[in-house]
C-alpha cells in the first residue's frame, strides 16, 4: 500500500519538489533530537486529554445516574411500605392536626388513632401529596430510608403503660377535648 504522499503525489496534489522538502526536513529533525529522546506529538497529547476530559465527564455523568437510580429505588420501597402497613381511616371523624414544613395540615382519624398518634404508637407519613397513617415500627423503618418522609412520630414515654394501662377501665367523657 502506498504512502499518503505517494497517493498524493499520483493524485496530482503535491509536487516531487516539496515532498523532497518535507522529507529532509523530517529527517534534520530526527538527527537533531538526542538518543533516547521521544519526539512529542502536540495533537497526541490533545488527543489524551481529550480522552480523558470525556471519561471524567462519563464518570459524573454514571455516578449522577447511579444516585437518581438509587433514590427512585428508596421512594419505590417507602411507597411498598406504606401501602402495605397504611391504617383504615375511611370511618375516621376526628380531625388530627399536624405541622408538616410551614403549613398546618389536617386527616380525619379514629379517636383510637388520635390517642396512639400522641402516645407514638403510630406515626403520620407522607407519599407524595398525600398522608397516611401506619404503625410505629413500619415508620421507622421508613426514617432509615429519608428522614422526610415521616410527618409525626412522637416519641414514647417510659411512663407510657400501653396496655396494662391501670386507668384503662376509667372511662372519659365523650365532651372532654383538651
Amino acid at each position: 500500500m502506498a504512502s499518503l504522499q505517494d497517493q498524493l503525489l499520483k493524485a496530482g496534489l503535491a509536487d516531487e519538489k516539496k515532498a523532497k522538502a518535507i522529507r529532509s526536513e523530517k529527517r534534520k529533525q530526527r538527527k537533531q533530537q538526542p538518543k533516547g529522546a521521544v519526539q512529542v506529538n502536540e495533537a497526541e497529547i490533545r488527543a489524551r486529554q481529550a480522552r480523558e476530559e470525556k471519561a471524567e465527564r462519563d464518570r459524573q455523568l454514571n455516578l449522577q445516574r447511579q444516585k437518581e437510580a438509587e433514590k427512585k429505588a428508596i421512594q419505590a420501597q417507602i411507597r411498598q411500605l406504606v401501602e402495605t402497613n397504611r391504617l383504615d381511616r375511611s370511618r375516621g371523624e376526628t380531625s388530627y392536626q399536624f405541622v408538616d414544613g410551614k403549613k398546618i395540615k389536617k386527616i380525619l382519624v379514629d379517636d383510637t388513632m388520635v390517642d396512639q398518634l400522641s402516645r407514638g404508637r403510630l406515626a403520620v407519613v407522607r407519599l407524595g401529596e398525600n398522608y397516611d397513617v401506619v404503625p410505629e415500627k413500619v415508620a421507622r423503618k421508613i426514617m432509615e430510608r429519608d428522614e422526610g418522609a415521616v410527618v409525626v412520630l412522637h416519641d414514647r414515654k417510659q411512663d407510657d403503660q400501653g396496655e396494662d394501662d391501670p386507668y384503662a377501665g376509667y372511662e372519659i367523657p365523650d365532651d372532654l377535648m383538651w
